[in-house]
């Protein structure tokens, strides 16, 4: 297993810890932890695409289900949909 792959499962087991969903902006269960937008830039710069600056990060409802969460992330360059499974890498999809 490559280092990529080791730091993309630890950063999907730390954000699916609990099934809660986040609040104020925090990773669910990580008391102290980055805000969730840092995570998910820094989650989904691990898979190879860019955001330089995260600006906020909100949980779609609608196309979320239990464990199965999906994000829209922005970043001051692009915006992302993000779509996350426990064990499994993160889809990206690039909305913008």
């Amino acid at each position: 297993m490559g280092m990529r792959t080791i730091l993309v499962a630890l950063a999907l087991a730390s954000l699916m810890s609990t099934n809660a969903p986040a609040q104020q902006g925090q990773i669910p269960g990580r008391a102290g932890a980055g805000t969730l937008k840092d995570t998910l830039a820094a989650q989904i710069r691990l898979q190879g695409f860019s955001c330089d600056r995260p600006l906020g990060a909100r949980r779609d409802a609608k196309r979320s289900r239990p464990d199965y969460g999906v994000w829209v992330l922005k970043c001051s360059n692009a915006t992302y949909r993000v779509k996350r499974a426990p064990d499994m890498s993160a889809k990206v999809e690039r909305l913008g």
